[in-house]
């Protein structure tokens, strides 16, 4: 052991001092790249392992050796200069050692931010906090191969406990269900599950460390309802409040989450309540436009007795107390209107592990939101994505070159989107539409690729009746595996409607509103027909844009049905939308017998059809997104132009993913086509 750190080994407990004198001699690592954690659904209870709170910072590791202290990001950064004074509380740690943790900014309250970490400038803005949670090297030994436990019984007993900027990341053994309720209950990101075995694995995705991520929820108080113009629903949104004192707070307008049938419901539970004036302290202004919709739907509204009570969701509680993204979660008739008031977050919580130990946990709070993944200089880079080292060339290569949009643009565009568009790709095989040299370059189709990409990407086989011999579908999993195809030249991402587990059950039937000669107005007069007749079959359904000339209408079928069933359904459809507006649409598959009218194509429900995926880029000037769409945003005054890569990260941040429903149980298509047949 080295002397000249001033750690004594003799200080540690003999159980400690065996586990470390036991590990192997390894020189000291000059870099070292974090373990990573997979996302799952849900919390579990396992004696085998144990939980953490994911805390709401800057992953870090710390690097101490002979004196000299470097604090490095997970992409190897260095935080020297920006978080000085935890690298002044590392270097008077006497010791040399590697340790895994993470950095986060405490307000004088005890409340930890994201938000505040990312403005830090100086103390005099938080306390900076690194709690540390993983020891991977001490005095020339490495312990990577060491049990997790093992590991962090050596790092608990390192800790100095005079120095408040050096914490211990505490864990709860067995207990993840309980630890996660209390991550809700006190608005944390969520935890991380590990399995006590481990061993450390440096710059690995596994399966062995979990994050499981938490959501807000919040009782309201109903004090109103509005109404859009034109809307053929029961109510287009709730108006929520919380009590202070006597007085009731407006905190949102809530307009996800609910079905026509629990509409109507909650629309019969209003009719007595209903009063003149707004129970609000404050009038909430039902018509202000936003940057997003700077025209939105003429609403009116109608107040309510604050007496109903309902729980939503949220992603985030604004700073004039307004909720971000709310989606109704369904009524609470066991609460009182008047015991409903704003969950604070408390600044800390105390649980008890299966030793009957009590710890206490710091509440973070705040999330995190992506930036960039390459740097704007160099023209080849190297980034590890999901544990694969990924090279990305010709960055600097213009793609869209009159809008002065490169590849490297494009890359950063899908690893920002990677979160919300991946739900829509995963375990969906597609052929690759490539443009290795941008939107006016030469453009190819490339379906098989089996032999011709890493051994990490998925694939799914099929039988090629042409060639006489098995072929490969790429199937886009996970982050990597999309930032691949765009380095190809994928500008749009093309998957199939059904997934490789169910290949013959679409998740959703689709309707292409594909124009001709007709202008964007009428594909928006065709899609409000569309909607109509599905409201009057009390059929959910979601518009996007196709990012280039028409508009998609998606219905949810939860992979229940076939592609011939969902082929027959659209084909009933458009038959009858044809029937109503016959002089401007087609459902003439040959383009010669259209006559120039807009095809209501029904085909695209067929296997291996694909079509451009929400959030996807298309290869057109401007470089458009397929955006969804609320439907009262399907109107007149709607362009295709509104959304592009330049604006698209901040429309979805804004809005939320509105298009998630599509992924839902899906509809109960016999009745849909009793209700239809009946209409004739």
């Amino acid at each position: 052991m080295k002397e000249n750190s001033g750690f004594d080994v003799k200080k540690l407990p003999a159980d400690l001092r065996a586990i470390l004198e036991a590990a192997p001699k390894r020189p000291f690592p000059k870099a070292v790249k974090p373990m990573l954690a997979t996302l799952v659904d849900k919390p579990f209870d396992d004696d085998s392992w144990s939980f953490e709170i994911k805390w709401d910072g800057y992953r870090a590791i710390a690097l101490l050796n002979e004196g000299r202290v470097d604090l490095t990001s997970r992409n190897e950064k260095s935080f020297n200069e920006k978080f000085y004074s935890v690298l002044t509380a590392l270097q008077s740690w006497k010791l040399n050692a590697v340790i895994d943790g993470e950095i986060t900014v405490t307000s004088p309250n005890g409340v930890s931010s994201f938000g505040a970490l990312q403005n830090w400038r100086s103390e005099a803005d938080g306390l900076l906090i690194f709690y540390a949670f993983d020891l991977l090297w001490l005095e020339g030994k490495d312990l990577t191969n060491l049990p997790l436990t093992e590991r962090r019984s050596l790092l608990r007993a390192l800790i100095p406990p005079e120095n408040e900027a050096i914490r211990f990341s505490e864990n709860f053994e067995g207990q993840g269900i309980q630890v996660f309720e209390a991550a809700v209950k006190l608005g944390l990101e969520g935890i991380i599950a590990k399995k006590n075995n481990s061993v450390y694995r440096p710059g690995d995705r596994t399966s062995d460390w979990l994050k499981i991520k938490a959501h807000k929820r919040q009782e309201v108080v109903i004090g109103g309802y509005t109404k859009n113009e034109g809307s053929s629903k029961p109510f287009s949104s709730l108006l929520v409040g919380v009590f202070e004192g006597d007085q009731l707070k407006y905190t949102g307008k809530i307009g996800t989450g609910f079905d026509i049938k629990t509409q109507r419901s909650m629309l019969a539970q209003f009719q007595p309540l209903i009063r003149e004036t707004s129970p609000f302290t404050t009038v909430p202004d039902i018509n202000s436009p936003s940057r997003f919709r700077p025209d939105p739907p003429k609403a009116t509204a109608t107040w309510l007795e604050p007496r109903l009570v309902c729980e939503v969701s949220f992603t985030e509680m604004t700073s004039d107390q307004v909720m971000r993204h709310p989606s109704f979660e369904g009524m609470r008739a066991d609460k009182s209107a008047r015991n409903v008031v704003l969950e604070k977050e408390q600044d800390t919580a105390t649980l008890t592990d299966t030793h009957g130990a009590s710890k206490k946990v710091l509440t973070p709070r705040g999330t995190s939101e992506r930036k960039t993944l390459l740097n704007p200089t160099d023209a080849s880079q190297v980034r590890k994505i999901d544990g694969h080292d990924l090279k990305f060339t010709n960055l600097s290569k213009l793609y869209w070159p009159e809008d002065n949009i490169t590849k490297r643009d494009l890359l950063n565009y899908y690893y920002q989107v990677a979160p919300y568009i991946l739900p829509y790709l995963k375990d969906r095989p597609q052929s690759l539409n490539r443009h290795p040299n941008g939107i006016h370059g030469k453009q190819f189709y490339q379906k098989d690729v089996k032999g011709k990409v890493p051994d990490w990407v998925h694939t799914f086989a099929y039988y090629s009746e042409a060639d006489a011999r098995e072929k490969e579908f790429f199937v886009c999993d996970d982050e990597a595996s999309l930032l691949y195809l765009v380095s190809l030249g994928c500008i749009e991402i093309s998957p199939w409607n059904s997934r490789a587990e169910a290949p013959d059950n679409p998740d959703w039937c689709v309707i292409d509103l594909d124009p001709d000669h007709n202008s964007f107005e009428e594909v928006i007069v065709v899609a409000q027909v569309v909607h109509k007749l599905l409201d009057l079959l009390e059929v959910p359904s979601y518009c996007k844009t196709s990012g280039s000339t028409g508009l998609h209408v998606y219905i949810p079928l939860g992979a229940k049905y076939t592609y011939e069933e969902s082929k027959e359904f659209a084909r009933a459809l458009v038959t009858r939308v044809h029937a109503e507006i016959p002089d401007i649409t087609s459902i003439e598959r040959k383009v010669a017998d259209r006559e120039g009218k807009m095809y209501l194509d029904f085909l695209q429900n067929r296997p291996q059809a694909t079509l451009a995926a929400p959030y996807c880029v298309r290869p057109k000037p401007g470089a458009p997104v397929s955006m969804p769409l609320h439907w009262d945003e399907v109107k007149k005054g709607l362009h295709m132009t509104d959304f592009t890569i330049a604006n698209a990260i901040d429309r979805i941040r804004s809005v939320g993913d509105i298009f998630k429903p599509v992924l839902g149980k899906g509809i109960r298509l016999e009745e849909t086509l009793k209700k239809l047949d009946a209409m004739r």
